[in-house]
């Protein structure tokens, strides 16, 4: 086995394991809301689809042979990792300002109409206020959690690729 193909296999490797977590944050998010309780609003959904992007994508990418389609699908989480840092830092800015509404009335009809909402509705479908304030895990809200879980991607994917494709 080369040094390029090496690299490659490591940047595989940390897709697949990047798909597990975001998949076990949606099994977190789905223990909460079942076990614990906790009813999720419109941005909570969005995080999730954003969640669930991210491990599909990092599953196809892990899975793609050649570099070109590895780094197009690991754009593709890198984009859903923005998309999932906008949804979290709106509902950060939410719970940081309890006045400030999510926009129930708005944002229900729109996320509840999202094909997964229909498909999965126990997953996908919204049942609470954003400004609703949930005990927090470890000194953080889920939305910081959230949104240092989509920045955490958002940055280390791409530097994955820069240390991973650099030439030695």
């Amino acid at each position: 086995m080369n040094e390029h193909t090496s690299r490659l296999n490591r940047e595989r490797r940390f897709l697949v394991l990047l798909g597990v977590i975001c998949l076990a944050l949606i099994g977190g998010a789905l223990y909460m809301q079942i076990v614990l309780g906790e009813a999720p609003c419109p941005l909570c959904i969005l995080q999730r689809y954003a969640l669930l992007l991210i491990a599909v994508f990092a599953f196809i990418g892990a899975a793609m042979p050649g570099r070109r389609s590895l780094t197009i699908l690991e754009g593709l989480v890198v984009l859903s990792a923005i998309g999932g840092m906008a949804a979290a830092g709106n509902h950060v800015y939410i719970l940081a300002n309890p006045a400030i509404s999510c926009g129930i009335d708005t944002l229900q009809p729109i996320v509840d109409g999202l094909p997964l909402a229909s498909v999965l509705p126990l997953v996908f479908q919204v049942d609470g206020f954003c400004s609703t304030p949930y005990p927090p895990v470890l000194g953080l809200s889920l939305a910081q959690w959230a949104l240092l879980a989509f920045t955490l991607t958002a940055v280390l994917v791409p530097v994955g690729i820069y240390r991973n494709r650099r030439k030695p």
